[in-house]
């Protein structure tokens, strides 16, 4: 089970000095070092004032406010005022920048190269009664509440045909804005009181 601890991410300022990005995983891993090199890239980023958004030619974005109240986004000349948790997809290429009306925002980005990948995020309301399992290809970030992750419970086959046993490990708490990586393999499971995103990355299918 993997967990990517969101208070071990160094954060890189932006090229324009408008903020930070945080990233947590990216696809291939040795590109992460070069921007817009990867195919695609999960990060969270600190926004503290106004500015234009780098261009991602070939990409394309979801943004989501993870906190603060507005982002008004602007994408070639048409903007959009961006709520808390209300994902908004929108071209990499297009010329873009952002307004803080209510002041700073962290925000929650999902960049893939268009025609190879396809990027999704979607909010989900935990329980504390019915795990919620992270699947190959998704990452699950805590956004608020508390939660703990373990791995889904693993069938063991009983050399006496008996009926199979199940084993599971101990939960792990996390904290804040922590990932957990999606697997089929014992998929791991989330329980707890908040909210969580999760990512989807789908691969594209070429049809040529």
């Amino acid at each position: 089970m993997e967990i990517i601890r969101f208070a071990d991410i160094h954060p890189e300022p932006w090229r324009n000095g408008g903020g930070v990005t945080r990233e947590l995983a990216s696809h291939p891993k040795a590109a992460s070092a070069q921007d817009g090199a990867w195919d695609w890239r999960v990060s969270i980023a600190d926004v503290s004032k106004a500015g234009d958004f780098s261009v991602f030619p070939g990409m394309e974005r979801v943004i989501t406010i993870i906190e603060g109240e507005l982002l008004l986004l602007t994408v070639d000349g048409s903007e959009h005022p961006l709520e808390k948790y209300r994902p908004f997809r929108f071209s990499g290429e297009a010329a873009s920048g952002a307004t803080l009306p209510t002041g700073d925002i962290r925000d929650l980005n999902v960049i893939a190269r268009e025609g190879a990948f396809k990027g999704y995020t979607s909010i989900v309301e935990i329980s504390k009664k019915r795990a919620h399992p992270v699947f190959e290809g998704q990452l699950a970030v805590l956004l608020e509440g508390k939660a703990t992750v373990a791995p889904g419970a693993a069938v063991e086959e009983e050399s006496d045909g008996d009926a199979p046993a199940t084993s599971a490990a101990e939960p792990v708490e996390l904290s804040r804005y922590d990932a957990v990586v999606g697997s089929d393999t014992r998929s791991p499971e989330i329980l707890g009181r908040g909210f969580i995103a999760v990512i989807s990355i789908d691969h594209v299918e070429s049809h040529s």
